[in-house]
C-alpha cells in the first residue's frame, strides 16, 4: 500500500528519488525518506508527512549519491513517526517494504535476546536486522538467508555500504517492477512511477529476487537459479499523470469518464459482436459456466454488485457477489463449472489476489478486470479484461469505476450471446445502447455547476443517506462512499425499502437524503420514498431522469441526468453523485485528492 523507489545509475540520485516519490504520493503519505549510498556510507533523510516536507529538509540539508532507495508510507505497524518512517537501518544495511511480516514479533524477541536494539515499533525493522545479521559482504546472499525466516507479504529493497554497487530486490505478493536505462536502472512498487524515465519494464514475479548494478540486472527464483525475464514496453503516456489545468487530480480524472469509458469499450465492439482480445476462455469453457462469483474490495464491490444485475438480466447466469476479504476466508461452493471475477483497479489488492486463487485451486475459471497492465490479478487470471482509463491518481475512484462497469455490461453480453441467451440482433442492440451512453455522459458533466452550487447549501450538514433500488442500490452505497471518503461526512447507502427498517429513525431537517429516481420499473416505489422522507421534515434531493414532471412537484432539490437502459443507468447516475462529493468536500477545506487514512492500492490485510 506504501510507495516503494529507487535508483542506482550514474545521475544523483536525490531529484529522481524524490520526483519518482511525488508520483507514488497517492500510495501513503503518513511520512516518507530516503537513504542513499555517498563515499562508502549511508546518508538518510526521514520525516513525517508528505513529499513536500521531505524535499525541505533536503533542501535545509542536502544529501547526493547515485545508488538510493525511498518510500512513502501508509502505517500498517506503528504510528506514522520518524522513527516508523522508512527507510529502516540496521547496521550496515538499509531498507524499504511493503507489506506485512507475519511473524515478526517471534523473530523481534530472537533479536532483542542478542542484543539487537530497535528503534521502531515497525515489522520492517526486523527485515533489516536479519539482513544485517545474515550479511557477511554479499548483499543478495544476506537476503536470500533472510527471506528463509519470515513469512508474510512483502516488496524489499535493500541497499549497502559494505556492498555499494547494488541495489536488491525482492518481492512475494506485494507488487515491484524494475525500469531499464542505459547504464542506469529505476525500481518502484508502480510503473507509473518511473514512465517518465523509461518505457523498457521487468515485473518481478512471487519468489524472485533480482540483484540490480549499473552494468545491467540479474533475476533468481527462489531457489537461486537465474530466470530469464520478458521485457515489456509501456505505452502509457507521463502526460497522463499530470493536471491537465484541472484545480485536483480528482476533478480532471471526474471529466476523463467519457474518454475512459470509450476506451474501455473500443476495440472490443465490432459490428454487432464482442471481442476480448485477452481471453483465454474457450466458448465450450463459457457454455458450461453454471454460476459466476464477484469479487472486489471497496468502490469494485460496489461495480460487482452492479455487475450482478447485469450478468443475471442479460445473460442468465446466477451471481454471487463477495467482498473479497470476506470470499478469501470462507468456503464457498466453487468447481469447474464456476466463473470468478475479480475486480481490482490496481489489480494489486491483497484479498481480492487472495480470492482468486482459491477459486482457481477448486478449478474455477478466473477473468480479472483491472486499470494496471501486468499487474498481479492480470497476469494470475485465466483471462483479463484491462479497462485502458489510464492512471488514477486520486485515492478516491472515479473513472475506474464507470469503466469497470462499462467492462461488466460487455461482459455480460459477450456471455449471454455464447450461451445463446440472445440472437445477434439483440445483441447488436445492446452493444448499440453503450456506445449512445458516450454522449449522455458528457450531457451529464454539464451538471457540475448546478450541483456546485448545492453544494453550498449542504456542505455543513452532519451526515447524508442515499436510498436506491434495484440496480441503483448499489450507486446508493458508491455515492456515500465518495461522501464519506472525501468529505469526512458520515454517509450511508441503503435499498430504498429498507427505509422503514431502521434509517428511517435518523431523518430530521439536518439530514440531507439523496433518492435516486429514475424512471424505470421501481419509480413508483421511489415516489413513495420522497413522500415518507418529507413527512418526516427531512431534506430531499432527487436525482430523476430528464423530462420527469411528477417529481419535480414532490421536491425541491431535482437534479436531471440524461435517460439510458437500466443496465447502464448506473454508469450516467454515478457522475453526479462525484461531483457532489467533490464539492461539499471542497467547501470543508479538505484534500480531496488525498484523503486522510486511505490509500489507492491496499495490498496488505
Amino acid at each position: 500500500m506504501s510507495g516503494i523507489v529507487g535508483y542506482i545509475g550514474w545521475q544523483n540520485a536525490i531529484p529522481i528519488l524524490i520526483d519518482t516519490l511525488k508520483r507514488l504520493e497517492y500510495r501513503g503519505y503518513d511520512s516518507t525518506g530516503i537513504a542513499v549510498i555517498k563515499d562508502s556510507s549511508l546518508g538518510i533523510r526521514k520525516r513525517v508527512g508528505n513529499i513536500d516536507v521531505l524535499k525541505e529538509s533536503l533542501y535545509n540539508e542536502p544529501l547526493n549519491g547515485m545508488n538510493g532507495i525511498g518510500h512513502t508510507r501508509w502505517a500498517t505497524h506503528g504510528k506514522p513517526t520518524e522513527e516508523n518512517a522508512h527507510p529502516h537501518i540496521a547496521g550496515k544495511i538499509a531498507i524499504v517494504h511493503n507489506g506485512i511480516i507475519e511473524n515478526y514479533l517471534s523473530l523481534k524477541e530472537s533479536l532483542l535476546k542478542e542484543g539487537r536494539k530497535f528503534l521502531s515499533d515497525t515489522d520492517t525493522e526486523v527485515i533489516a536486522h536479519l539482513i544485517d545479521k545474515n550479511f557477511t559482504g554479499n548483499l543478495e546472499n544476506a537476503v536470500q538467508k533472510t527471506l528463509k525466516e519470515i513469512s508474510g507479504t512483502y516488496a524489499i529493497v535493500a541497499i549497502s555500504p559494505a556492498d555499494p554497487e547494488k541495489i536488491v530486490i525482492a518481492r512475494n505478493e506485494n507488487p515491484i517492477v524494475i525500469g531499464l536505462g542505459r547504464g542506469e536502472f529505476f525500481i518502484a512498487s508502480d510503473a507509473s512511477a518511473i514512465l517518465s524515465y523509461v518505457k523498457d519494464i521487468i515485473f518481478l514475479d512471487d519468489g524472485e529476487i533480482a540483484v540490480i548494478k549499473k552494468e545491467g540486472v540479474q533475476v533468481y527464483d527462489k531457489n537461486n537459479r537465474q530466470v530469464e525475464k520478458n521485457i515489456r514496453r509501456l505505452g502509457l503516456n507521463p502526460i497522463l499523470m499530470e493536471k491537465g489545468g484541472y484545480k485536483h487530480f480528482i476533478l480532471k480524472e471526474i471529466f476523463e469518464q467519457p474518454r475512459a469509458i470509450w476506451d474501455t469499450v473500443r476495440g472490443r465492439v465490432s459490428g454487432g459482436d464482442i471481442i476480448f482480445e485477452d481471453f483465454k476462455l474457450t466458448d465450450l469453457d463459457i457454455k458450461n459456466i453454471k454460476k459466476v462469483f464477484i469479487t472486489g474490495c471497496g468502490t469494485s464491490w460496489h461495480a460487482g454488485l452492479i455487475g450482478k444485475f447485469m450478468i443475471e438480466g442479460i445473460s442468465r447466469i446466477p451471481v454471487e457477489v463477495d467482498i473479497s476479504s470476506e470470499l478469501r476466508y470462507r468456503n464457498p461452493i466453487i468447481n469447474s463449472d464456476t466463473l470468478i471475477i475479480a475486480i481490482s483497479e490496481s489489480g494489486e489488492t491483497v484479498d481480492t489476489i487472495a480470492a482468486m486463487r482459491n477459486g482457481k485451486k477448486n478449478g474455477a475459471k478466473t477473468v480479472s478486470i483491472c486499470n494496471t497492465i501486468e499487474s498481479s490479478l492480470s497476469r494470475e487470471s485465466g483471462s483479463t479484461i484491462n479497462i485502458h482509463a489510464g492512471p488514477e491518481i486520486s485515492v478516491a475512484s472515479t473513472k475506474t469505476f464507470t469503466s469497470s462497469l462499462s467492462a461488466l455490461y460487455i461482459l455480460s453480453v459477450y456471455l449471454a450471446k455464447l450461451k445463446g441467451v440472445i440472437n445477434d440482433n439483440e445483441t447488436a442492440g445492446l452493444i448499440n445502447d453503450i456506445v449512445a451512453v458516450m454522449g449522455k455522459i458528457e450531457d451529464v458533466m454539464g451538471l457540475e455547476e448546478e450541483i456546485e452550487g448545492l453544494s453550498k447549501m449542504f456542505y455543513e450538514k452532519k451526515g447524508f443517506l442515499y436510498l436506491g433500488r434495484g440496480i441503483n442500490y448499489p450507486v446508493a452505497l458508491e455515492g456515500a462512499m465518495k461522501m464519506k471518503e472525501l468529505s469526512y461526512i458520515y454517509a450511508e447507502g441503503y435499498p430504498g425499502g429498507e427505509m422503514k427498517h431502521g434509517p428511517i429513525a435518523l431523518i430530521d431537517e439536518h439530514t440531507p437524503v439523496i433518492i435516486l429516481a429514475p424512471k424505470n420499473s421501481l419509480y413508483e416505489k421511489s415516489l413513495i420514498d420522497i413522500e415518507e422522507v418529507k413527512a418526516r421534515n427531512g431534506v430531499v434531493i432527487v436525482f430523476a431522469t430528464e423530462g420527469d414532471t411528477e417529481v419535480m412537484k414532490r421536491a425541491r432539490h431535482v437534479l436531471y441526468v440524461p435517460h439510458a437502459s437500466e443496465y447502464l443507468f448506473p454508469i450516467i447516475m454515478s457522475i453526479p453523485l462525484q461531483f457532489l462529493a467533490y464539492y461539499v468536500a471542497l467547501r470543508r477545506g479538505l484534500n480531496v485528492d488525498r484523503p486522510r487514512n486511505l490509500a489507492k492500492s491496499v495490498t496488505v490485510e
